[in-house]
């Protein structure tokens, strides 16, 4: 099989498109007289960027092989993973438990699809509500199909059990969200480049201020009686790792109870021990309506997502209205299960929250020697942020301090401009995590005097963006 995959590899690297045109055959690629050797990072990621769609913006480094909290390119050059995939590698890349369970079952069964039983899915399903406390679940793949999951299962509700009049059930959220990037999340999203052009939008959304529970209370009160949920981040990631105000969750709570609303907790990103609770709900001990899950679900393997509720909430799908063919199937059941198990034997909930404590004060040792540059350092557990001072930063960019660290060895992912997120596997060492810490803090010293020479002059990405929803200006 390796041989197979050189031998492809190989093949794809020997093909190109030339810039003045190609011979094209149906069932290969371009002929191409590239020399450029395979193992090249640069040649792979001229391939990605020619045969790839254009949807995402990466950080230029390749993985090529992974372990724990450490990543090593191509040319074999190592670097500390400060990201994690979003949260999706909790437990560290190619974690050897999860692996084994992987091949165990890779052997054995991957799919049957929901049309018949399978022998790993119902003791995932038991595992999985035992352990959260819910009477059902219902599996998916990725984070954003769980939350269309949420979505739709709370519509049903609303209509079958609250009597929302047809086609009128509402859902509110938070400005500020993110959900994924299907229609229906973008359609409650206040990122305009995740809106503009995607339209027309689904109906049936309203915002409400991440982290006011008066405003929520007062969209309660004048709509109420179509509102079917209420979706949100316990800590909301893409936004920049902004937490709430303390208390805000258990008046959340207060409110879906009063208002006959669910609670809908996205925990794709903030669960599964990444807040330094097993749950970000945890840190005021509320329990949702509904949870989604996600991301470390899967061990960074294979995507897993599950929607976790009671029999008076679930039981409202039917067969035929919801469902997914690799949803359940019994090589992510295995996976899962295997992940769930690294999570409770090497104790990350409290790894995440010792880890993060250490981090935050590295953090803030930083913050007070560049006053000027730092404007806040926030996170609970492993799930951080810096936000810059966009004034004393500019021209350069949150993406610009990104690639710095890449090349002091530490990979991080920016976020409007002036964030830099600092989410490491939760098996990160002390070590690893001062080593990170130092490289950021050689990087204000040293390469961002140069940055601001280099980009003198140039104009600045501004840090805020005026919603199109509500015409304010976010992340200020």
């Amino acid at each position: 099989m390796a041989a197979a995959t050189r031998r492809l590899i190989q093949r794809v690297s020997t093909t190109r498109l030339s810039s003045a045109g190609a011979r094209r055959s149906y069932g290969g690629l371009p002929e191409s007289n590239s020399k450029t050797p395979l193992s090249s990072s640069q040649r792979l990621i001229e391939l990605e960027s020619e045969f790839s769609a254009h949807n995402y913006h990466p950080v230029p480094v390749v993985f090529s092989r992974g372990n724990g909290s450490t990543i090593w390119d191509p040319e074999g050059k190592k670097y500390i993973d400060f990201l994690a995939a979003y949260s999706a590698v909790n437990q560290g890349h190619c974690h050897p438990k999860i692996i084994k369970a992987l091949q165990e079952q890779v052997e054995k069964l991957t799919l049957s699809s929901r049309a018949f039983y399978n022998d790993k899915f119902p003791v995932f399903a038991e595992r999985l509500t035992n352990m959260f406390g819910y009477e059902m679940v219902l599996p998916m793949n990725t984070g954003a199909e769980g939350v269309e999951t949420a979505l739709k299962v709370a519509r049903k509700w609303g209509h079958e059990k609250k009597h929302i009049p047809k086609d009128e059930a509402i859902i509110v959220s938070c400005c500020g969200c993110f959900h994924g990037r299907t229609l229906a999340v973008i359609s409650m999203s206040c990122d305009n480049d995740a809106t503009r052009g995607f339209g027309p939008l689904l109906p049936g959304n309203l915002k409400v201020d991440f982290g006011d529970a008066d405003s929520l209370e007062k969209i309660f009160k004048e709509k109420g009686d179509k509102i079917a949920g209420f979706l949100f981040e316990p800590i909301q990631g893409e936004a920049g790792v902004v937490i709430p105000p303390e208390g805000y969750l258990k008046a959340v709570r207060e409110l879906c109870t009063k208002h006959n609303v669910l609670m809908i907790a996205d925990e794709v990103q903030s669960g599964l021990a990444r807040s330094g609770k097993m749950l970000a709900c945890d840190w005021e001990e509320i329990r949702p309506d509904m949870v989604i899950l996600g991301k470390a679900l899967g061990g960074g393997v294979v995507p897993v997502s599950a929607v976790l509720a009671d029999k008076n909430v679930m039981l409202h799908i039917k067969p035929g209205q919801h469902g997914s063919t690799f949803g359940g199937n019994p090589l992510a059941s295995a996976v899962a299960m295997a992940s769930l198990d690294v999570i409770e034997e090497e104790k990350l909930v409290e790894r995440s929250a010792s880890r993060g404590d250490e981090l935050r004060i590295q953090l803030n040792e930083i913050k007070e020697k560049f006053p000027d540059y730092i404007k806040e350092v926030r996170g609970r557990g492993l799930f951080n942020a810096v936000e810059f001072n966009s004034e004393s930063l500019s021209p350069v960019s949150a993406y610009d301090i990104c690639l710095s660290l890449k090349e002091r060895g530490v990979l991080a992912k920016p976020t409007h401009n002036t964030i830099v997120r600092l989410t490491p596997p939760l098996s990160i060492s002390s070590d690893e995590l001062r080593e990170g810490s130092k490289a950021l803090r050689d990087v204000l010293e040293v390469d961002l005097p140069n940055l601001q020479k280099i980009n003198a002059g140039k104009t600045p990405v501004s840090h805020l963006t005026e919603c199109d929803r509500c015409g304010r200006s976010l992340y200020a």
